[in-house]
């Protein structure tokens, strides 16, 4: 990121005197410039009882148990991995005391492939059995519970309703992969960048809204990632309800400058009602740079409330 440049600021030793001029009538009565409201917050309804966001930080480790390389949920026996949980949710409770820390664990139930499959959708489904297990980690742990789901070329209206089972349980939300939604291009999903438009996060927002109300639920927390600009076309677009907080997280690797530059660029610069930072433990640091630690990350505006490691 670009050095920051404070602009209009002048010593009083290069202030300069001005002749005084008379105002006329007309001139005093010219109206001042509209001034324009503020990016940060964004303006969304307000919380309802049980909401997690903005009072609490979420922490969560992303993977699948069924391959090392997709994340710190699969890499590390159980144990091991929930202990790890454990320490990096006490370094953000201790970096920022007035946000509690809720720990997750962030399961990808629908994982994009290579090839087509008998379906010809590029994905696949994790069986029941599998979810239920790790959902039942993070109930012993009272952490939230994340599903996410990487459509391939499928879409996002006809994958979610299978899931709704879980999605019915108080303490699971919902993530969708911008990546990987290929339906768009028709490329092969890891060849290419996907793409998913508002319309799409607002079939997403409105499922998960109906969800809570017919099931008297607490809010439920929407998850959206991206790290380029046509991962997600027409945010602004993107609707709000009093039971669903979306939150776009930035979850591109890569140098601190780099990742920061992303987080501005295509979280701040089109705001969504909460904001995500993702950390890698080993991209991220595969050059020489050390993990970014919480202070770090704190020092960005707006300060991002949901915090993913894998």
């Amino acid at each position: 990121m670009s050095a920051i440049a404070v602009l209009g600021y002048a010593s009083a030793g290069n202030a300069q005197t001005k002749p005084k001029t008379s105002v006329t009538t007309a001139q005093a009565a010219k109206p001042a410039p509209a001034v324009e409201p503020p990016l940060w917050p964004v303006n969304s309804p307000t919380p309802l009882p049980g909401a997690m966001l903005p009072a609490k930080r979420i922490v969560a480790f992303y993977g699948n148990p069924l391959s090392k390389k997709m994340g710190v949920l699969g890499e590390y026996p159980r144990e091991q991995m929930l202990a790890m949980l454990d320490k990096e949710a006490a370094r953000w409770a201790k970096a920022d005391p007035s946000h509690p820390v809720v720990p997750a664990l962030h399961l990808i139930v629908t994982v994009a492939q290579g090839a087509p499959g008998k379906n010809g959708l590029y994905r696949l489904w994790m069986r029941d059995s599998l979810v239920n297990e790790v959902h039942s980690w993070a109930r012993a742990k009272n952490a939230l519970f994340f599903i996410d789901v990487q459509v391939g070329k499928s879409t996002v209206p006809a994958e979610l309703p299978r899931l709704r089972p879980f999605l019915e349980n108080p303490d699971v939300h919902l993530a969708i992969d911008p990546e990987f939604s290929m339906a768009p291009s028709g490329a092969v999903p890891g060849r290419k960048i996907g793409t998913l438009d508002a319309k799409d996060i607002n079939w997403a927002v409105d499922f998960l809204d109906e969800i809570v109300r017919s099931k008297n639920l607490p809010p439920k927390i929407l998850i959206v990632h991206r790290f380029t600009r046509k991962m997600v076309t027409n945010a602004t677009k993107i609707r709000y309800t009093p039971h669903v907080q979306v939150v776009m997280d930035m979850d591109g690797w890569g140098p601190p400058w780099l990742k920061f530059d992303s987080y501005h660029d295509y979280v701040k610069a089109e705001p969504v009602q909460f904001t995500g930072f993702k950390l890698f433990f080993h991209n991220d640091t595969k050059t020489g740079d050390p993990l970014l630690t919480p202070a770090e990350v704190l020092r960005l505006n707006p300060r991002p409330l949901y915090i993913q490691y894998q």
